[in-house]
C-alpha cells in the first residue's frame, strides 16, 4: 500500500512540470500569432499590422500603375458626365494590345507638350509623394494630367460649326446629347484636320473645359499624341450614389471614315 501511494505521489508530481511547460509553451506559440500572449509584447502587432498595411499598399500601387487607376476629378469641365469629386477608374489595358481611342471614349491623359507647354518644377520628395496619393485617388492628379472626350482621331476633319450649331467630323453633324445642357458645342469656331497619330479633345462642358480648341496656335495645336494616353475611363467608383459604367456613346456611329464624307 505504501509502494502504490508513493508511485501515485510521483505521478502527480510529474505531471505538474509536464502541463506547466505545455502551458508555457502555448502561450509562447500564442504571443507570436496574435494570442493572448501579445499582451507583453504590443511591438508584435504593430510590426505585423504595419508589413500588412505596407503590403496592401505596394499591391494598390502595382494595381494602379499596371492595370486600374483611380482618378479623382478636380473640375467641373466633363459634366454632367463627370461631377467634381467622383473617382474614375481607368482602364490602363483598354488600349495596351493594338486598340486604338475611338471617337466618343472618355480618357484620361498626359497633357504635357500639347495642353501644358512647361509643367511645373516642384519638390522630388512632395512630387512623389503627391503621386503615390494621386495614384491610389486619394489627391487630385497632377498638373499634366487630364479627363477628356475624343471628338477627332487622326485622319478625322473637324469643323465647328455647321448651320445647325453642331460639330461635323467628316462632313457629317455629330447629335453630343452628352454635352452640358444649355452649352453650345462650341463658341469657338475651328476647322482642322487631326494628323496621324493624334487625338482631338474636348470636355463635355463646353463653356468652362479648356481643351484643344484652347491650344490651337501653341505648339501641337491642341493635338493629343495617342502614346501620351493613360487609359479609357471605364466606371465611376465612388461616390456609392455615382456608381455606373461609362457607356459607349452612339453619337459619331455615322460618322464616315476620313476622306470618304469631308468636303473641302
Amino acid at each position: 500500500m505504501d509502494t502504490e501511494a508513493q508511485h501515485e505521489k510521483r505521478d502527480r508530481s510529474s505531471d505538474t512540470p509536464t502541463g506547466t511547460e505545455e502551458r508555457s509553451r502555448f502561450s509562447r506559440s500564442a504571443g507570436l500569432f496574435g494570442g493572448p500572449g501579445t499582451a507583453g509584447r504590443p511591438w508584435l502587432s504593430w510590426r505585423r499590422t504595419g508589413l500588412l498595411g505596407l503590403l496592401c499598399a505596394v499591391f494598390l500601387l502595382l494595381l494602379s500603375t499596371f492595370v486600374l487607376q483611380p482618378f479623382l476629378i478636380p473640375s467641373g469641365s466633363m459634366e454632367p458626365t463627370l461631377r467634381v469629386g467622383d473617382r474614375l477608374l481607368v482602364n490602363k489595358l483598354a488600349y495596351r494590345f493594338g486598340t486604338v481611342p475611338e471617337r466618343g471614349d472618355v480618357i484620361v491623359f498626359d497633357g504635357t507638350d500639347s495642353f501644358v507647354q512647361e509643367p511645373a518644377q516642384e519638390n522630388p520628395v512632395t512630387g512623389l509623394l503627391h503621386g503615390a496619393a494621386a495614384a491610389l485617388g486619394l489627391a487630385e492628379p497632377a498638373e499634366t494630367d487630364f479627363v477628356k472626350r475624343v471628338v477627332g482621331v487622326g485622319g478625322d476633319r473637324v469643323v465647328c460649326c455647321d448651320k445647325g450649331g453642331r460639330v461635323e467630323v467628316n462632313g457629317r453633324a455629330v447629335d453630343e446629347r452628352y454635352v452640358y445642357a444649355g452649352d453650345a458645342p462650341s463658341r469657338v469656331p475651328f476647322d482642322i484636320v487631326v494628323p496621324e497619330g493624334t487625338l482631338w479633345m474636348m470636355g463635355d462642358h463646353r463653356s468652362n473645359s479648356r481643351d484643344s480648341r484652347d491650344h490651337l496656335g501653341e505648339p501641337g495645336g491642341g493635338m493629343v499624341p495617342v502614346e501620351r494616353v493613360i487609359g479609357r475611363a471605364d466606371w465611376i467608383g465612388w461616390p456609392m450614389g455615382r456608381w455606373s459604367v461609362l457607356e459607349p456613346t452612339e453619337a459619331f456611329r455615322d460618322v464616315p471614315r476620313p476622306g470618304n464624307g469631308a468636303h473641302g
